[in-house]
């Protein structure tokens, strides 16, 4: 067998290496698939490189580069072969304490320098990579501990950018490669080996095999898990007892809540009967008036007074009126349509082209921030200029206002339009933030096959103006249809047109989907396009308006003569009237006197005779009155009693004189108290009629209400002052309520979680010692497979209730009987023995790579060979991971290898970088 080769540092510096040292992409390609043989080898997890920079004792050590299999850094004692395992462990998270070189990381900075930095490289490829696509096929990990012992991390990806500067990106990277620096199978350092294998206790053998399994590492997550466990049943109780008392502060506070609503009963019934007396004293009013009306039906029936004879000219007056403001107007728009010939913005006013110019002056000053733009209907243009009308009547006032970014430039406007429009209304400014693109308007627009928008109607030269349009006015909403008749069908049907809330006919009207408008303007001022055709339509309405006032004047002056002849015709009737009444009066009285006339003749006549028959009687009588004279006495009694009754019945009649004028003025205060009461009951309907707007049938009177209206106050602010506000009490059972649903529901999975944690943790524990029996079984089958390839015989007893592992061992062939403890061999065998259950260990437990400190410190030349070659067999046997021994001695003994490299150190120098040797000896 032929010996390896080595050399120094500086005996190779310039020497080329091996193939397979010097094309790293084409050993890396290899290992990362197959080697040569067909064997797989590593993909992920494994180490590629290390360096360390002022680590301890060491200025400067590396860059290491290792192979994908089977590794030995060599060198002598204070090399630093310990130290780059400490780096290892160190860099990859583990604690000061897990490396047995110190008790913090401070320590790890060499003296005299402010920072240590370790730098690993970690192999990233195949299908257990780690994040490919960000880090390549390289994780490399950098470390920096601070003289103060603080440790940073940058993790970098294959081409050096930095991924990450995070702690649990590093351990979610270990997880994924199963990497455990605190497994004393992964990394064995002197010491650990030390305490747990050359130790002499059976229990420090169980705990390494419990801890290199991680079985110790399940059992302690089981401890915690149970100790959770045992908190949460105990929190669980406290909650319970808590929850007892949330859930009588929940049924306070509902039934706070519940009375809230008898209160809104009180509310309503106090609403109603304020509606009820509303109602009921317009009643009782209404019962007062009618007796008042009653007595004063008589003085309600008033004559008709005389037909207005004045209406037809008044009639006349008001329309020639009406008719002289339309030729007013109509001349205005004239001359303003003369002036619109050679600037058209004097089509939305006179001073438009003044104001203008001041913008356009203050722009170039500098006063605005944007330029205002206006007015708008400059910049709108119709493509069918039929709709002219219907277009103005939909945006109205919008055409002549101005538009502007801000408030600032709106106050800058208003102080241009003051000082331009002197008197009269000036446009409106509308302010909105100028937007460069078109609003997007496809979800809220209509859009109809047959009839357009009024965005689509218009062609709008700036985008600003359109979405102010758009903004204000909402144009992709309204539909423009020529044909009224249609509109109204459409619009009024079961199925209005989607996103349409108004259209707009050709002749202005303006149609909803439950109403419609008539257009006051009969024609177009701004929008349309020929102003000469506009200019003769206006002249040719002016001519013919202006012959109808004509007619009006010859009309009304017609009337205004005939009616000064019918009142100099009925003056002279009334006085031809007067006249022959009198005449009348008097023929009658003539008649009448010559009827009295004849009369007086035929009883003059009839009294001469008479008189001669009176004498010849009156001598007669004479004779009797004596005799009658005795006998008028009573007679003339009776005559006085007669003329004392006349007087008492003037008295009478005085009296009631007087009583009739007390009447007639009882019913002058009666008209007035009416004219009063109505008023009032006027008011009161008002009254009533805004609380309630339908009338009530009330049967209550007015009294007994407002009584219980008093009452159920007093009750409502009785209860309001007991319960508080009622937004509070509904926000206090609110949220009691929701507290204590999730307490209860917490308190409904925290039961669940325990139960099912019980049942998880009983399977679990089954596992468990299910595992451990597997694990022990294995690892002796694989220490007795060791043992036998020297031809030493052996046995492993586990005791797992007394947690103790007893190895005994006995070399050469031997009687089982003749087997003794490791204690008893020699410090070789004892050794070998060790390495046999370390291997077994290797073969029970997973992990990227496994690491060795001076394994073979105790060991003499035969044993060291006998281990070594056991060491390279199962390395063989395990391309897919990487083994890292550091030893002092040559190795120069090894077999001719390609899965070997070595990675010779050179003899320490406290004051030299101290990097490996590049021949790195494949074997």
């Amino acid at each position: 067998m032929s010996k390896r080769k080595s050399s120094s540092v500086s005996e190779n510096v310039n020497k080329r290496v091996r193939p397979e040292q010097e094309e790293d992409g084409e050993e890396e390609e290899d290992e990362n698939a197959v080697d040569s043989a067909g064997e797989v080898v590593s993909d992920a997890g494994i180490v590629e490189s290390i360096t360390l920079k002022n680590f301890m004792c060491h200025s400067l050590l590396g860059p290491f580069t290792f192979g994908s299999n089977v590794n030995f850094v060599v060198g002598n004692n204070g090399s630093g072969k310990s130290a780059v395992l400490t780096a290892l462990i160190v860099a990859l998270g583990g604690n000061a304490q897990a490396t047995n070189r110190g008790s913090s990381l401070k320590g790890f900075v060499k003296e005299g320098e402010s920072s240590a930095d370790v730098s690993i490289t970690l192999r990233n490829k195949g299908r257990d990579a780690y994040k490919p696509e960000v880090y390549g096929q390289a994780i490399i990990v950098d470390l920096r501990i601070t003289r103060e012992g603080l440790r940073t991390y940058k993790l970098r990806s294959k081409s050096g950018q930095i991924v990450s500067t995070k702690k649990e990106e590093l351990i979610s990277i270990l997880d994924n490669f199963n990497i455990q620096v605190n497994n004393p199978v992964s990394i064995l350092t002197q010491e650990m080996s030390k305490y747990f294998l050359h130790s002499k206790g059976e229990g420090d053998k169980y705990k390494f095999f419990m801890k290199a399994t991680q079985l110790e590492q399940m059992r302690e997550d089981f401890v915690y898990i149970r100790t959770t466990k045992h908190v949460t049943e105990d929190k669980v109780e406290q909650q319970n007892e808590c929850l007892k008392d949330l859930r009588q502060r929940y049924k306070e506070k509902e039934e706070r809540y519940k009375s809230l609503a008898s209160l809104d009963e009180m509310h309503t019934k106090l609403a109603e009967l304020q509606k009820q007396m509303a109602w009921a004293l317009v009643a009782e009013m209404e019962k007062e008036l009618e007796p008042m009306k009653e007595k004063l039906h008589i003085h309600n029936k008033i004559k008709a007074s005389n037909i207005t004879k004045w209406a037809p000219p008044s009639i006349f007056r008001r329309e020639q009126e009406v008719l002289q403001r339309s030729i007013d107007s109509n001349r205005r728009n004239l001359q303003t349509l003369e002036s619109s010939r050679s600037n058209r913005l004097r089509r939305f006013g006179e001073h438009m082209p003044a104001l203008l110019s001041a913008i356009q002056e203050a722009h170039r000053r500098g006063q605005f921030k944007h330029k205002p733009l206006g007015p708008l209907g400059k910049t709108c243009f119709l493509k069918d200029p039929e709709l002219a009308l219907a277009v103005e009547v939909c945006l109205k006032g919008q055409l002549q206002a101005f538009t502007c970014d801000n408030y600032e430039d709106e106050k800058v406007l208003q102080g241009l339009m003051a000082r331009v429009f002197t008197g009269g209304r000036r446009p409106t400014i509308i302010t909105s933030q100028f937007l460069p693109r078109l609003h997007d308007t496809r979800k809220k627009a209509v859009n109809h096959p047959e009839y357009p928008s009024v965005l689509q109607a218009l062609e709008i030269e700036d985008s600003v103006v359109a979405n102010c349009l758009i903004d204000q006015r909402g144009i992709e909403s309204i539909l423009l249809i020529k044909n009224r008749t249609v509109a109204r069908r459409l619009m009024h049907g079961k199925n209005p047109p989607q996103n349409c809330f108004q259209a707009f006919s050709i002749e202005g009207d303006q149609i909803f989907t439950n109403r419609a408008y008539s257009a006051d303007q009969t024609r177009a001022n701004y929008l349309s396009g020929d102003v000469e055709e506009e200019i003769r339509h206006l002249q040719k309405e002016l001519e013919n308006q202006e012959a109808q006032a004509t007619r009006f004047q010859q009309q009304m002056k017609r009337l205004d003569e005939d009616i000064r002849q019918n009142e100099g015709l009925l003056r002279r009737a009334y006085t031809d009237q007067k006249t022959e009444e009198e005449l009348q009066e008097i023929v009658a009285k003539i008649s009448s006197k010559r009827a009295e006339f004849d009369q007086a003749r035929a009883q003059m006549t009839d009294l001469k005779a008479s008189y001669e028959e009176a004498e010849q009687a009156y001598k007669q009588q004479k004779e009797q009155i004596n005799t009658i004279a005795e006998d008028a006495d009573p007679i003339k009694e009776d005559l006085n009693k007669a003329e004392q009754e006349m007087i008492k019945c003037k008295h009478h009649k005085k009296h009631y004189d007087d009583k009739r004028s007390t009447h007639l003025r009882n019913i002058q205060s009666l008209e007035a108290d009416l004219g009063s009461k109505e008023q009032e009951l006027q008011t009161s309907v008002s009254k009533a009629t805004e609380i309630c707007p339908e009338r009530l049938e009330v049967r209550r009177s007015a009294r007994s209400m407002d009584s219980e209206i008093n009452r159920l106050k007093v009750k409502i602010s009785t209860q309001q002052e007991q319960q508080g506000d009622r937004e509070e009490v509904v926000k206090q059972y609110q949220e009691a309520l929701e507290t204590y649903k999730n307490l209860t529901q917490q308190m409904k999975n925290l039961n669940s979680f325990i139960k099912s944690l019980d049942s998880v943790m009983n399977h679990r524990l089954q596992v468990y010692a299910e595992l451990r029996r597997f694990l022990s079984a294995r690892c002796k089958y694989y220490f007795d497979s060791m043992l036998a390839q020297r031809g030493y015989t052996g046995n492993m007893a586990f005791d797992h209730k007394n947690e103790t592992l007893s190895i005994s061992v006995q070399p050469g062939q031997g009687n089982k009987a003749d087997l003794s403890d490791m204690r008893s061999l020699s410090g070789g065998e004892r050794s070998f023995s060790t390495v046999c259950f370390v291997l077994s260990l290797w073969a029970i437990t997973e992990a990227p790579f496994r690491c060795l400190d001076e394994f073979d410190v105790y060991m003499d030349m035969v044993n060291r060979r006998i281990s070594m070659d056991m060491m390279l067999k199962v390395a063989a046997g395990q391309r897919y991971r990487q083994f890292i021994f550091l030893t002092p001695q040559s190795m120069g003994t090894l077999p001719v290898s390609k899965i070997i490299r070595i990675l010779r150190l050179k003899d320490p120098d406290r004051g030299q970088n101290n990097a490996p040797t590049n021949q790195d000896e494949d074997q």
